[in-house]
């Protein structure tokens, strides 16, 4: 039976993750968010003023059905669509408004049907980006390339009764905020450092979301990968 070890960064110690639980508005819904970087869990673990736990995990995946996001069958604009769906997001002018409504119209996958989600994690920087190329401020390919720069990471997120049950509690440690929150906020910095820089060179040619809308630009079309 073949497994995955995962971490979740806490500021307590989870030995055993209750399906039910969690923010409905977190990046793919309610459910457990894991990542199998100990480093991003650790991270993650601590706020600004606090300690945390970085609790570990194994979970056999032999049986789960899993969406992964970053596979080749998907592109960036399936996980925007379920972030615009999911996360509690202002929408602040017309063409926002569009292109949410674009994106859940063509691009929402349906998860329910999923034990586990693998994809991005929306942090501050993550989340500023997407809501600038909802708003036609940024090009597809200066969202992609920001995004792999800034290496902030990819979560595993339990969805289903069968995923909770098939996760076992391994141990945890203790987490200083002295170390890893200043990591933290040096991660989130390079992202927008990276995006910054990709932002002084203005991509002419690239595809916005206004052309997104107006071309009919669907998941199968090529210029998205």
């Amino acid at each position: 039976m073949s497994g995955l070890t995962l971490y979740h960064g806490s500021p307590e110690i989870i030995s055993k993750p209750e399906f039910g639980k969690g923010k409905p508005y977190n990046d793919y819904g309610r459910g457990f968010y894991c990542t199998e970087n100990i480093e991003l869990a650790k991270e993650w673990a601590c706020s600004e003023n606090s300690d945390g736990f970085v609790n570990r995990y194994e979970i056999a995946v032999d049986g789960l059905k899993i969406l992964n996001l970053s596979s080749k069958n998907y592109t960036i604009l399936h996980w925007l669509a379920l972030l615009m769906t999911y996360r509690m997001i202002r929408i602040s002018t017309p063409v926002m408004n569009r292109a949410v409504e674009w994106l859940t119209t063509h691009y929402l996958l349906d998860i329910n049907d999923f034990d586990a989600i693998v994809g991005y994690r929306a942090d501050d920087s993550y989340f500023s980006f997407a809501r600038a190329l909802v708003n036609n401020e940024i090009s597809l390919h200066q969202l992609v390339y920001a995004m792999k720069l800034g290496k902030l990471g990819e979560q595993f997120v339990l969805k289903s009764e069968k995923a909770f049950s098939a996760i076992r509690f391994i141990s945890y440690a203790e987490i200083r905020n002295s170390v890893y929150y200043p990591l933290r906020r040096q991660r989130d910095d390079a992202a927008r450092a990276a995006y910054r820089e990709e932002l002084d060179r203005e991509d002419l040619n690239g595809l916005y979301m206004r052309d997104i809308i107006r071309e009919g630009i669907l998941p199968n079309d090529s210029r998205l990968r």
